[in-house]
C-alpha cells in the first residue's frame, strides 16, 4: 500500500534533493548552451583555424558517455592539480558535455540560411561577427528550438548520472530515503513525478518560445506565404 506518510516524514531530504537538481540542471545547460554557441560560432567564423579543433570536441563529446566524463572530472581532476566540489564537477560534466551536441544544433540552424544574405552582408562592409548577431541569430533561432528543446530534456533526465559522484541530487537523496526506510516505491515514484514535471515544464516553454519566434518572422514572409491565397 502507498505510504504518502513516508514522504511527508521525508520532505527534507526530497525537497534539498529538488533544489540540488535545478540549480546544477540550470547552470550546467546555461553552460551548454553558452559554450555551444561559441563553438558553433568560431567553427562557422573561422573554420580554418577553428573547424578542426571544434569538429574533435564534438566528436569526443558524442562518443564520451556523461558519466565517465563525471569520473574524470571529479575522480580524476585531483592528480592534474584541478579539484572541484562535487556541484561544481556536476555542473561542469553536464555543460561540457552538452555543449558538444548544442555546438551542432546551432551549426545546423546556421547552415539553414540562404547563403545569399551572407554573400550581401560581405559586400556591405558587414564584418562576420555583424553578420552572426544582427543576421543569422534571429533566423537560426527559430529553427534551433524544438532540437534544442529535446537535448535540454536529454541533459536533465541525464543528470541523474551526479548521484553516482556524490551529489545529494533528487536520485540520491531519494536512495537514501529506500536505504533508511526499506521502502522503495514511494521514493522512486516521488522523484520520478518531479522529474516529469520538470521536463513537462521545458517542453512546454519551448512549445511556446517556437510558437512566440513564429509569429515575429518578417513582415515580408508573412505577406509572401499569404500572395497564392490571395491571388487565388
Amino acid at each position: 500500500m502507498f505510504d504518502i506518510a513516508l514522504l511527508w516524514e521525508a520532505r527534507g531530504l526530497i525537497l534539498q534533493g529538488l533544489w540540488n537538481t535545478l540549480w546544477i540542471c540550470f547552470s550546467g545547460c546555461l553552460l551548454a548552451l553558452s559554450l555551444g554557441m561559441v563553438l558553433a560560432a568560431l567553427r562557422l567564423t573561422n573554420p580554418r583555424i577553428f573547424g578542426y579543433p571544434v569538429a574533435c570536441y564534438v566528436e569526443v563529446c558524442r562518443g564520451i558517455p556523461l558519466l565517465i566524463l563525471l569520473f574524470l572530472l571529479y575522480y580524476g581532476g585531483p592528480s592534474i592539480g584541478l579539484r572541484l566540489d562535487a556541484e561544481i564537477a556536476g555542473v561542469a560534466g553536464i555543460g561540457l558535455y552538452g555543449a558538444g551536441y548544442f555546438a551542432e544544433i546551432y551549426r545546423g540552424g546556421f547552415k539553414s540560411i540562404p547563403k545569399g544574405q551572407l554573400e550581401a552582408a560581405r559586400m556591405l562592409g558587414i564584418s562576420p561577427w555583424h553578420a552572426l548577431i544582427r543576421i543569422q541569430v534571429p533566423q537560426m533561432a527559430r529553427l534551433i528550438v524544438p532540437p534544442g528543446t529535446n537535448q535540454l530534456i536529454i541533459l536533465v533526465k541525464e543528470s541523474a548520472l551526479i548521484s553516482i559522484i556524490s551529489v545529494d541530487d533528487l536520485t540520491k537523496n531519494a536512495t537514501t530515503i529506500v536505504n533508511q526506510t526499506f521502502q522503495v516505491i514511494e521514493p522512486y515514484l516521488a522523484v520520478a513525478l518531479l522529474y516529469w514535471l520538470i521536463i513537462e515544464l521545458i517542453a512546454r516553454s519551448g512549445y511556446a518560445l517556437e510558437k512566440h519566434l513564429a509569429n515575429r518572422q518578417p513582415r515580408q514572409l508573412r505577406q509572401q506565404g499569404a500572395t497564392p491565397h490571395a491571388n487565388g
